[in-house]
């Protein structure tokens, strides 16, 4: 489980991005269908690798967004698979923001992200079992 208190995962992020002024909605925060498009896209890339193969999202679930992103700040997106099913995969992603020029980060959102391993035909594929 990903600790959520404490700071973020003491492992390497499957994504890291600075923010730009591009990404921000009329108010001038990040705006959440770019952040939540960063989960999707590291969620991707950890259900790809563990199915060894493409892999879809079908459903994002519990999304909750805990903290503004400001322009200019490091996003480090975290994946964790917490359960597989016989072709899904639930992945558990947070993303966590760190000003440019302080070490403290901050859990700014979370959410389930469910993929299915597809195959050649787009048809589903089992994946392999957590042991």
């Amino acid at each position: 489980m990903i600790d959520q208190q404490g700071g973020p995962p003491d492992r390497q992020p499957a994504i890291r991005v600075t923010t730009m002024p591009a990404d921000t909605n009329p108010y001038g925060d990040i705006f959440g269908g770019w952040l939540m498009s960063q989960m999707d896209m590291a969620a991707g890339l950890f259900a790809s690798r563990y199915s060894r193969g493409r892999a879809v999202t079908v459903a994002v679930e519990g999304m909750k967004f805990h903290s503004p992103v400001a322009v200019g700040d490091e996003v480090s997106v975290y994946a964790e698979l917490v359960k597989v099913g016989r072709t899904s995969m639930t992945i558990e992603v947070q993303a966590w923001r760190r000003g440019r020029h302080v070490e403290e980060s901050c859990l700014v959102t979370q959410a389930h992200f469910v993929f299915v391993a597809i195959d050649a035909e787009k048809r589903p594929r089992p994946v392999e079992q957590i042991a």
